[in-house]
Formats: structure tokens, C-alpha cells, sequence
């Protein structure tokens, strides 16, 4: 029987161009996936972050989720929001990478595979983030632009970020 207390360890070295991409809806989520993905968003965004909130939020049954694999670790991850259901627009949320993999060059191409994704199931139109505000140059660099002001979301600076087609 395998030791479910046990996490993967990080690989030697892993490169962003390691990651295996898989995208599905969540009806055709494997419980493993949806337990490794629900697993390291609560690691991070819960206790890594220290905020506690409701990671559950009733919109991942209809969203994408997006994710990037090395070795058996989930290294990154996201969920693709269609129109209407946090945004008016398209949205990526719940953006992560695993601190395993931390600094290696993950972000950018979990959020280029992302917008790949949205764009291909949504259609190319305008996609909508939630950033946390710290991220602000991150998100710029890959074209988003700031649409609002910042606000608090659960005790932590957030900035509303737009990306054009």
C-alpha cells in the first residue's frame, strides 16, 4: 500500500520545458488530480500564505483546470474560468507553483500555457485577473495591464489586471 502521508519529492533540477501539460474540465478530473490540485492550493494560498478562507468555491465544477507536471509532482497550476462566472470576461485564477519548484521558471509558462488554453476553449477575447499586487510586474510582462485600484482580498493587496487579445 503506498504512504499517502508522503509528497513527492522535487526532481533533480527540473526545467520549465520538463512540464507535461494536461487541461481538463472538472467532470473528467481523476481524484488524484483534483486531490493534488485542491492539495497544493491549500499548501499555499492557506498556509503558506496564511489566509485562512474557503478555497472551494463552488466555480471549479465548471471551470479548466490546467496542469503541469515533472516527474509525477504537480509543479504548476491553474484554473480557467469561462465568461461569466467570476468575471464578465474570461479568467485565470488560482495561479501556483509548487515551492518544490519555486524560482526554477515556472510562471511564465504555466500562464503562457494558460491563456493558450483559455483562448482555445473560450475563444480569443479579453481575460480577467484577480492579481495579487506583488505580482503586478509579473502579470505586465506578459501583457495583462492594471484596471483597478488596489484592493483587499482576504488581507492580502490585490489589483484587478486585464489581457487583450
Amino acid at each position: 500500500m503506498r504512504d499517502r502521508t508522503k509528497q513527492p519529492s522535487a526532481p533533480e533540477n527540473p526545467l520549465p520545458e520538463q512540464l507535461r501539460w494536461t487541461c481538463k474540465p472538472f467532470a473528467e478530473l481523476e481524484p488524484e488530480e483534483l486531490y493534488q490540485a485542491l492539495r497544493l492550493r491549500s499548501e499555499v494560498f492557506i498556509v503558506e500564505q496564511r489566509c485562512p478562507y474557503l478555497d472551494e468555491d463552488n466555480r471549479d465544477q465548471e471551470s479548466l483546470h490546467l496542469f503541469g507536471w515533472v516527474d509525477g509532482l504537480l509543479a504548476a497550476y491553474v484554473r480557467i474560468l469561462p465568461p461569466g462566472l467570476a468575471f464578465e470576461e474570461i479568467s485565470i485564477g488560482r495561479v501556483v507553483t509548487s515551492p518544490l519548484v519555486r524560482r526554477k521558471g515556472f510562471g511564465v509558462p504555466l500562464m503562457r500555457e494558460a491563456i493558450r488554453q483559455a483562448w482555445q476553449a473560450f475563444g480569443r477575447a479579453d481575460i480577467r485577473i484577480g492579481a495579487q499586487y506583488y505580482l503586478l510586474a509579473f502579470y505586465s510582462s506578459l501583457g495583462f495591464r492594471q484596471v483597478s485600484e488596489i484592493y483587499l482580498e482576504d488581507d492580502i493587496e490585490h489589483v484587478e489586471m486585464v489581457l487583450n487579445p
